[in-house]
């Protein structure tokens, strides 16, 4: 399987006519769902509702056709909306379309890197944490339309647009919140019936709620905030500078990762409900790619979106054809009824995205990881969680993964020990295991020290342990339980080395593991040891020992 072609082409050896149909219809039942959900992610990104269509239409479309999943389905997501909020508010459009295309070179190099692999080292709480972190601006983001407040300025921040809340609290329009909780009901009740769960609940929602304006209901609708139009897009060229990049480089990579996260986790998703696999570098080749048609034709960033994937695969879809139709629906939809989008009230988008945030949350499993998790875990999933909230994604993210790899430097500096052992006794059965370590007989003027687990920066102090009486000849350091090492722990051993050498004592090492070997060499700390002083196992090493202890 060549990892760097694109599904699509291998789908096409064996497709055939019916495959063709339910793809069809699949992409045709994907775009009626994505319609309102991309309207209401673009809203609360702090873009025009046409820039959601943009996105699903132009970066579905790429990455369907160049993607490495037979049915992901790419668009907005509710991952995006609080940082493409941020970006729009301090540098405009220009910064965001800016951002996006630097988010998909560095998801296309990350791809031609072979880096689809390594998304899975961001530690799941962190994931979770900043997961749970944006359902809650999300969520916060939306009280002000379905409570239909006017605010007197216009906050960014979560915790200002709580404060606006409260402060607005007298303009409460009741007629909106009305609005917004049948908008709600319909998209918790309407699911629960089975006949009619291949007609999505957003869709109905959207209709009850217009037909409740029409009939004299007082609420704001999209047209009250937004000119909707119903034209293609243009090539967008941005103004850049060399100032502006480098004051979007960090949300840019916050972008290129949460859309390798996202897609990457919506395809492995997908694989298991069609027994598939995916192709995750070719896969974030095509993020990319998708990212940057996005932007330039007046989209947002876009990434696997895991509901809109999962009714793909529900309604039949199993190859890239079912989202490429899905797309083109979505052309025609923006060119035929886009204008009639104005109708549609705020606080049913409101509702939509309290669902979305609601779903996206994953509120069981964040109780799940609080409650059974060590404490170091549970210390990373509530700090990046309250650092999404309080300050923003690209913050939580750095300081969680920071935070993570401190604490687990700290638990393999704690694995790794320096012991030494002498010899007890004599009658020793050895057969079953000619490394181990129980009862060696140790030669005189010789100690042995044994490192178990990985010797680095982190563990290096560690070295101190090791004492020298005054009549030791020959230190073996027995190494067989150490798997890695690196060069600040390589220096702590020449450390010691250069106190063996002035003290005239001989340093062997024993059972040397080939990564901290091929350190060894790289630095030349074989040959200024001596080859001879490396041997195969601790029985060679004692024998080494005792060879030097008496020649001295």
């Amino acid at each position: 399987m060549n990892q760097f072609v694109p599904k699509l082409f291998d789908c096409m050896k064996n497709y055939s006519k019916k495959q063709f149909a339910a793809d069809f219809v699949s992409g045709i039942i994907v775009a009626i769902i994505a319609l309102p959900l991309s309207i209401a992610l673009a809203l609360a990104s702090g873009v025009g509702p046409e820039e959601g269509i943009y996105t699903a239409i132009f970066a579905g479309f790429v990455i369907s056709f160049l993607g490495g999943s037979n049915v992901q389905i790419a668009g907005p997501t509710a991952a995006f909306a609080t940082i493409v909020a941020g970006i729009v508010a301090k540098n405009g459009m220009d910064g965001l379309v800016v951002a996006t295309i630097m988010a998909g070179i560095i998801l296309v190099v990350m791809g031609f890197l072979k880096f689809g692999n390594l998304i899975r080292f961001i530690p799941y709480t962190i994931t979770t944490g900043f997961t749970f972190g944006i359902a809650v601006t999300i969520l916060v983001g939306q009280i002000k339309d379905f409570l239909g407040l006017t605010f007197k300025t216009s906050p960014i921040e979560t915790m200002d647009k709580i404060k606006a809340c409260i402060e607005s609290i007298d303009t409460f329009n009741y007629q909106a919140l009305i609005v917004g909780v049948v908008a709600l009901a319909i998209l918790i009740i309407w699911p629960r019936f089975k006949a009619l769960e291949k007609i999505p609940a957003s869709l109905i929602a959207v209709i009850v709620t217009v037909v409740m304006v029409k009939l004299g209901m007082k609420v704001k609708t999209i047209g009250d905030l937004y000119t909707i139009s119903n034209k293609l897009p243009g090539l967008t060229v941005p103004h850049v500078s060399l100032e502006m990049i480098k004051n979007l480089t960090p949300d840019a990579f916050t972008i290129a990762i949460l859309a390798g996260i996202e897609s990457l986790l919506s395809c492995v998703v997908s694989d298991g409900m069609i027994g598939s696999r995916h192709k995750p570098n070719q896969e974030l080749v095509a993020q990319g790619a998708g990212n940057i048609v996005s932007a330039l034709f007046g989209g947002i960033p876009a990434t696997g979106a895991i509901a809109r994937t999962a009714a793909n695969v529900k309604n039949g879809g199993r190859t890239p054809v079912a989202g490429m139709v899905h797309s083109i629906t979505l052309l025609l939809i923006l060119v035929v009824l886009m204008p009639y989008a104005a109708w549609i009230p705020m606080p049913c988008i409101a509702a939509i995205l309290f669902q979305v945030a609601y779903n996206m949350s994953g509120w069981r499993e964040m109780l799940n990881l609080l409650k059974h998790s060590p404490k170091s875990d549970i210390l990373v999933l509530l700090v990046t969680c309250i650092f999404t909230i309080v300050f923003d994604l690209v913050v939580a993210i750095g300081v969680g993964i920071v935070l993570a790899a401190l604490l687990f430097l700290n638990r393999m500096a704690n694995v790794t020990e320096i012991k030494s052992w002498k010899y007890i006794g004599e009658g020793i059965d050895e057969h079953n295991d000619p490394e181990a370590i129980r009862l060696k007989e140790v030669p005189k003027n010789t100690v042995v020290y044994e490192i178990i687990g990985p010797m680095f920066f982190a563990a290096a102090d560690k070295f101190v342990d090791i004492e020298l009486g005054a009549d030791v000849k020959v230190l073996v350091i027995r190494m067989r339980g150490v798997p890695a090492m690196d060069v600040t722990a390589l220096r702590s051993l020449k450390n010691i080395y250069t106190l063996c050498k002035k003290r005239g004592i001989t340093l062997v090492l024993s059972h040397v593991q080939d990564q901290p070997k091929s350190v060894m060499e790289h630095a030349d700390f074989i040959n200024l040891v001596g080859k001879e002083n490396f041997c195969k196992n601790i029985d060679a090493s004692l024998e080494r020992a005792r060879e030097i202890v008496e020649m001295a």
